[in-house]
C-alpha cells in the first residue's frame, strides 16, 4: 500500500497544471493535518517572495521563508514549516506549511515532497500562464518577457560545476542575456552583450541565441558556432545591427576551457581570493562583417577556480556622476568567494542598484560559474 509520500507524488503528476497547489494541499491536510500550504515564487529581480495565492509578499532578508531560499533547507518557526522548491540547482521559491510536526522524518519528507512539487511547476509552466504572472511584482516590458522566455533558467547545478546567472534591469531589459547547456562531459555557456533599444536589441539577441544552439546541437566546434551566427545575423543586417558574445565551453573533466571572444562581456577569474581578468583575443562582433574567421582560445581552470562574466552595463554603471568601474568590481567579486553563484550573482546586482539608487538605465549581465572539479 503506497504510503503519504507516494501519494502525494502522485497527485502532483495526475494534477491540472493550474491546481498543482491546490491539489496537494488537500492531500498534505489528509495525511499530515496541515491546513495552510502556500507558494512563494522569487521574482525577476530575486528581491521578494510572492505568494501564489496573492497576499502580502515577503522582503525582508531575515524571514524564515528567505532563510529557506537562501541555504535551501528547511526551516520551521512557531508550527510553519519553509520548504524549498526547486529543481536541479533551479531555486523557484519556497513552499509554506503549517502546522508541520516536529518529527525529523515528516520535516525531511515533506522537503522531499517541495522538490517535487518544484520539478512539477518547471514541468507545467509552459502550458499555464499561472506560475509566470504570479512571479512579477510589476508588468514585464515587451523585450523584458522575450528575454526571460530565452533563457534556459537563473541556475543549474551539477557535481562537477555550479552556474547562475541574471538580467538587469529585470523588469526592462533589452538585448543582453546568457544561454547555457550540458550533457555530464561538457558545458557550453554563452554570454550576450546585446546592443539596440526596445524590441529590436531582444529581436536581434533571440536570432543570435538561436543560431547558436542550432549550432551546438549540430555537435560544431565553439568557433563554427560562432561563425554560423555570424552569418545568420549578418545575412538579416547586412552589417547595420551586430553584437558582442563570449561563447565558452567547458570540458568536466579535465577543466579545459575553450572560449572564443567575438566583442565580448569581460571574463572575471576569481582565483585563491584574488581576481584577475582573463587575456582574450578580441574578434570582430556577431554579424559585423562577413564570412569572420573565428579563433580558439584555451585556458586551465584549477578545483574551486570561479569565472564571471560581466557585461559593460556592470562596470559603466552609474550613481551621482560616479562610474561604479574595475576597482569598485573587484573588490566586491572578492568578497563572493563563501557565497554559492546565484548568490553572488543577486549580491553584485544588488550592490549595482544600491550604487545607482535604483534600477540600472543600461543592461547588465551577470553570470557566475564554478568549476568544482571532476567528480566520478
Amino acid at each position: 500500500m503506497s504510503g503519504p509520500d507516494d501519494r502525494a507524488r502522485r497527485t502532483l503528476t495526475e494534477a491540472p497544471a493550474d491546481l498543482l497547489l491546490d491539489r496537494l494541499a488537500a492531500e498534505l491536510a489528509r495525511s499530515y493535518g496541515i491546513t495552510e500550504a502556500e507558494l512563494y515564487q522569487v521574482d525577476y529581480r530575486l528581491s521578494v517572495l510572492l505568494p501564489l495565492s496573492g497576499g502580502e509578499p515577503i522582503s525582508g532578508p531575515g524571514h524564515p521563508a528567505w532563510r529557506c531560499f537562501d541555504h535551501q533547507e528547511p526551516i520551521l518557526n512557531d508550527g510553519t514549516g519553509w520548504f524549498p522548491v526547486g529543481m536541479r540547482g533551479e531555486r523557484r521559491g519556497v513552499l509554506k506549511l503549517s502546522p508541520v510536526p516536529t518529527d525529523p522524518a515528516v520535516v525531511d519528507t515533506l522537503d522531499g515532497i517541495a522538490t517535487a512539487f518544484g520539478h512539477e511547476v518547471a514541468a507545467v509552466t509552459a502550458s499555464t500562464d499561472v506560475y509566470l504572472t504570479a512571479r512579477r511584482s510589476r508588468r514585464l516590458t515587451l523585450a523584458a518577457e522575450m528575454q526571460w522566455e530565452l533563457l534556459p533558467g537563473r541556475s543549474r547545478i551539477r557535481p562537477s560545476f555550479s552556474l547562475a546567472g541574471q538580467l538587469e534591469p529585470a523588469y526592462a531589459v533589452r538585448g543582453d542575456s546568457f544561454d547555457w547547456s550540458d550533457d555530464g562531459h561538457r558545458l557550453w555557456l554563452t554570454t550576450i552583450n546585446g546592443s539596440g533599444e526596445g524590441v529590436a536589441a531582444s529581436l536581434l539577441t533571440t536570432l543570435a541565441t538561436h543560431a547558436l544552439r542550432n549550432a551546438r546541437r549540430a555537435e560544431l566546434s565553439l568557433a563554427d558556432q560562432a561563425a554560423l551566427a555570424d552569418q545568420a545575423v549578418y545575412a538579416l543586417h547586412r552589417g547595420a545591427q551586430h553584437l558582442s558574445a563570449l561563447m565558452i565551453e567547458l570540458d568536466l573533466a579535465e577543466g579545459r576551457l575553450t572560449a572564443v571572444d567575438a566583442g565580448s562581456p569581460r571574463l572575471l577569474l576569481l582565483r585563491d581570493g584574488e581576481v584577475s581578468e582573463q587575456t582574450l583575443e578580441k574578434q570582430f562582433p556577431l554579424g559585423m562583417f562577413e564570412d569572420t574567421d573565428y579563433r580558439e582560445q584555451h585556458f586551465q581552470l584549477q578545483r574551486g577556480d570561479r569565472l564571471f562574466v560581466v557585461s559593460d552595463g556592470v562596470i559603466d554603471a552609474t550613481g551621482q556622476q560616479i562610474r561604479y568601474g574595475e576597482t569598485a568590481l573587484d573588490r566586491f567579486l572578492r568578497r563572493t568567494g563563501p557565497m554559492e553563484p546565484l548568490d553572488a550573482v543577486r549580491s553584485l546586482i544588488g550592490d549595482l542598484r544600491a550604487f545607482v539608487a535604483g534600477d540600472l538605465v543600461d543592461d547588465a549581465v551577470v553570470v557566475c560559474l564554478d568549476w568544482l572539479g571532476p567528480q566520478p
